[in-house]
């Protein structure tokens, strides 16, 4: 048994731990060794073993005596180093703020998943100070993209520690951020699920933050029902209240617009291959073209991101003084952008994002739910990244485009693998829905995964079989 717990879904370890096959200390235990025994040492930046030990024996003593706390009771989870956790300063994957105060209490969320009996095991890596979509990171290591079989590969970021944790089998959920993409895209380039709910459905109380118009939190794990019961204690519930919902005569709106411009071949025929399979499954498919879509972008180069601006007000104490030298060179270059965004820009920004949010609204019908390809693109390779630093800005707009555009619509959003496009690397679909129309995205999305993942080859049979037993209604 304990030979064999890589890979496996928070559904499965449930099972074993409810039923007393497993106990909440060994599944402790074996975490940290895999975690400690990892040959890419880049996945963690900080292992709370004391925590998680602690944490393992009183879910022990729950269980043992028949007072469970739920099905997450006894899971480990990993957080991404934005999230304060007790007696650790917060990093944020730099280091020019690993001298800075421990923290006092536990973010919110990381309270929250503690109350659900869940085990914290420690925080993971990420693109410094979460400003890029890619996951490298120079001061930490690059987390490496386990599904590569070539070369190295990128995680994609900024939640690149968490991606790759759970792909590589070390922990079923870890939580991320998204400011722009940061848990779908390295969801996608490694071939797992990433949810990234609508802003502001959870705590943001101890989470540092990028541009806080557009942070939103999320779980990256194997399976859409580890996120919806992930989701539900996030929010300090006993029991989600989503149910599987039907794809009979689901609306899918596909875009027309931008979304598939310089899409990788393969990338395109994955997603094509899945809608195939969700028309099967009864969904109706209708394509529109979107040219609120391309005015985002239009808006952003005419006024600067919205990100860029918020970036550089939250970080220009340390872009002036001698932090900056210790600080990921492109992160700093990026970030600096910002200085050039008048206020009048700003202002200028929010009040076109309102418009367009409400245009965009007013053409998709309050059920119908949006799909694209999460990244159009498969995760790149990490070496030419690395060295020349106008193709890590090509690059990085790249595979931030798809999913920013979420963000700008404040839209909730799930990629899912879908298939495998160039060096047999993941391809992910993203399913998003209005602002507030998380339950039913994940509800629709419960139902699609068994669709869309039909004989993929990115994620094991077992979790697929194992996932019809927890189905939610």
């Amino acid at each position: 048994m304990m030979q064999d717990l890589g890979g496996r879904s928070i559904a499965q370890f449930s099972v074993l731990l409810q039923s007393g096959t497993l106990d909440p200390r060994d599944l402790a235990e074996w975490t940290l060794g895999r975690i400690r025994d990892q040959a890419d040492q880049a996945i963690f930046t900080t292992v709370t073993p004391e925590r998680a030990m602690r944490e393992a024996e009183a879910s022990h003593i729950r269980l043992a005596s028949g007072r469970s706390l739920g099905l997450l009771d006894g899971i480990p989870v990993a957080w991404k180093d934005l999230f304060a956790i007790k007696g650790l300063p917060t990093t944020a994957g730099s280091t020019v703020l690993k001298n800075d105060p421990t923290a006092t209490e536990d973010a919110a969320v990381v309270a929250a998943l503690a109350r659900a009996g869940m085990v914290s095991v420690g925080r993971v890596n990420m693109s410094e100070f979460a400003f890029s979509g890619l996951g490298l990171n120079p001061h930490y290591g690059t987390p490496r993209n386990p599904r590569s079989q070539d070369v190295a590969r990128v995680p994609g970021g900024s939640s690149s520690g968490s991606g790759v944790a759970v792909a590589a089998g070390l922990v079923s959920v870890s939580i991320g951020t998204d400011t722009g993409g940061s848990i779908r895209i390295p969801a996608a380039l490694n071939g797992i699920v990433g949810y990234k709910a609508t802003r502001g459905r959870y705590s943001m109380q101890g989470v540092f933050p990028l541009a806080k118009s557009l942070d939103s939190l999320g779980p990256l794990c194997r399976t859409v029902q580890d996120a919806v019961w992930t989701d539900a204690a996030m929010r300090g519930l006993s029991a989600s209240e989503v149910r599987r919902g039907s794809l009979e005569g689901l609306s899918i709106v596909v875009p027309t617009s931008v979304v598939f411009d310089g899409a990788e071949d393969g990338v395109v025929s994955a997603f094509e291959d899945a809608l195939k399979r969700l028309e099967r499954a009864g969904a109706r498919i209708r394509r529109q073209a979107f040219p609120a879509f391309m005015r985002i972008f239009e808006l952003m180069a005419a006024r600067g991101p919205l990100v860029t601006a918020e970036a550089f007000a939250l970080h220009r104490s340390r872009l002036e003084g001698t932090d900056a030298t210790s600080m990921d060179r492109r992160v700093v270059a990026r970030a600096r952008l910002g200085e050039k965004i008048a206020l009048s820009d700003y202002i200028a920004i929010l009040e076109a994002r309102d418009r367009l949010i409400a245009e965009v609204s007013a053409s998709i019908g309050p059920n119908e739910i949006v799909a694209y390809p999460t990244v159009a693109h498969v995760a790149p390779v990490t070496g030419p990244l690395e060295a020349d630093d106008a193709l890590f800005v090509e690059t990085n707009a790249r595979t931030l485009r798809n999913t920013s555009i979420g963000n700008f619509l404040d839209w909730c959003g799930v990629s899912l693998p879908c298939g495998t496009g160039e060096a047999g690397m993941p391809v992910g679909l993203l399913l998003s829905s209005l602002p507030h129309h998380d339950t039913h995205l994940l509800s629709v999305a419960l139902a699609a995964e068994d669709v869309i993942t039909e004989l993929n080859p990115v994620l094991g049979i077992t979790d697929h079989v194992e996932y019809a037993h927890f189905d939610t209604g």
